[in-house]
């Protein structure tokens, strides 16, 4: 088991120590197995990560090192650090949403401090020998803060509307609401267009790929990309 790291400084650092490291070396080094493919095991690579890095949250409502109040991400990107897809941040509220405000919000506290570590996942290099990068601490700047926030108010609107059901993928700038769910059986309660109750897919919020690919510009001055 993996201590939690005591500081920012030591949290970095071990960070730093596995840039350059395939997730089969990491694996070995935590005495773990490394599945076939992600299909039946798709966030096996944050839980490595997560491992490895002290991470103390598990499932808890709380960031990933609640005593650092800092949030880790995984980011797999390309050869030309392209992320490759978005990014889930968390479950989405479907009923009793009615006067939430976003600093209140899951969403909002999620992304106060986040550990961004990219790892190169291109679909053809095999699950061992992909590798890890730089990771970086972000906090959003006050035009992130407000696009996200916009995001948030119109999507939140939108659910307490009855409006779940027009909401797709483009709906939102920086962030998007998709369905979440292990199948389609999997459904939860929401309200209907009449304000009535229904069943549905559960949602979860998720950064778009275009955002995550203005952070890691912005960190590593790759060519310009604008959210």
């Amino acid at each position: 088991m993996f201590t939690p790291p005591a500081s920012l400084e030591e949290l970095l650092a071990r960070c730093q120590a596995l840039a350059g490291l395939t997730l089969g070396q990491i694996a070995a080094q935590a005495q773990l197995h490394v599945p076939a493919n992600l299909k039946k095991d798709k966030g096996w690579v944050g839980q490595l990560l997560e491992h490895v890095l002290g991470a103390s949250a598990g499932s808890k409502a709380e960031p990933d090192f609640p005593q650092l109040g800092v949030e880790l991400k995984t980011l797999p990107i390309d050869r030309n650090g392209k992320p490759l897809e978005s990014t889930y941040v968390c479950v989405a509220p479907l009923t009793g949403v009615a006067g939430q405000q976003w600093h209140e919000s899951w969403v909002c506290k999620k992304l106060q401090k986040v550990l961004w570590l990219p790892v190169l996942a291109e679909r053809q290099i095999p699950l061992p020998d992909r590798m890890a990068g730089s990771a970086f601490l972000w906090q959003p700047d006050p035009r992130q803060q407000q696009a996200l926030q916009q995001d948030w108010e119109e999507l939140m609107e939108l659910i307490s509307l009855g409006g779940i059901h027009n909401i797709k993928g483009a709906t939102g700038k920086v962030l998007q609401l998709r369905p979440k769910a292990a199948n389609s059986k999997a459904l939860t309660d929401a309200i209907g267009a009449d304000g009535e109750p229904i069943r549905t897919l559960p949602r979860g919020f998720y950064l778009k790929a275009s955002f995550t690919a203005s952070l890691l510009q912005q960190q590593f001055a790759l060519p310009l990309s604008e959210f």
